[in-house]
């Protein structure tokens, strides 16, 4: 069993990962292992990180000043999901409260759907800004919030980026952004 980190020990750990500029490969490797150890135990995010809303909410819970890596907290409503989407960039999911499933999809057009996984508490899962970039994440429970903690190798919530229509194999351009910058005692900033 790998020993579970708290909040700080992950931000620490990270920001040692990406100054050693690492590949992509060594990134969502390593970068797992840590993101792993940290939904390993659910007694860390604030509660203000936590708060769902009329669409699904993402708090940045660390944002590097060099922008080299950005941790947030993706907090989904019972039933909600996401339009189709692009990252641009490599980035590890875990999953803390909850359940969610993401499609993946080639570009199409139209779109076809490669595949689905399911993330339970302490699962991973990765993109990698070329292959498997593609995908729709949904919350599986009707009744109760999901929450799944996002590194991304850049500031996820500032590039420009891409939804795509399922149907067409459209896309149009879009930025994130963060729902809110959360000041806690908790938080790095």
């Amino acid at each position: 069993m790998i020993p579970a980190i708290h909040l700080a020990d992950a931000i620490r750990d990270l920001t040692t990962l990406v100054d050693t500029r690492p590949s992509t490969a060594r990134f969502l490797a390593e970068g797992g292992v840590i993101i792993r150890r940290l939904v390993s135990r659910d007694d860390w995010l604030p509660p203000a990180c936590a708060v769902p809303g009329e669409t699904y909410r993402q708090y940045p819970l660390h944002r590097d000043a060099e922008h080299r890596f950005s941790l947030v907290s993706f907090v989904w409503a019972p039933g909600q999901g996401t339009p189709v989407h692009d990252h641009l960039m490599p980035g590890i999911i875990g999953m803390l409260r909850g359940s969610e499933a993401a499609t993946a999809y080639d570009p199409g057009p139209p779109l076809r759907p490669l595949g689905r996984v399911v993330l339970r508490p302490g699962d991973i899962a990765t993109v990698d800004g070329d292959r498997y970039d593609l995908h729709r994440v949904e919350n599986l429970l009707q009744d109760a919030v999901s929450i799944s903690i996002h590194c991304y190798a850049g500031d996820i919530g500032t590039i420009h980026r891409h939804v795509w229509d399922a149907a067409t194999g459209a896309r149009r351009d879009f930025v994130s952004g963060y729902t809110e910058w959360v000041t806690t005692p908790h938080l790095p900033l």
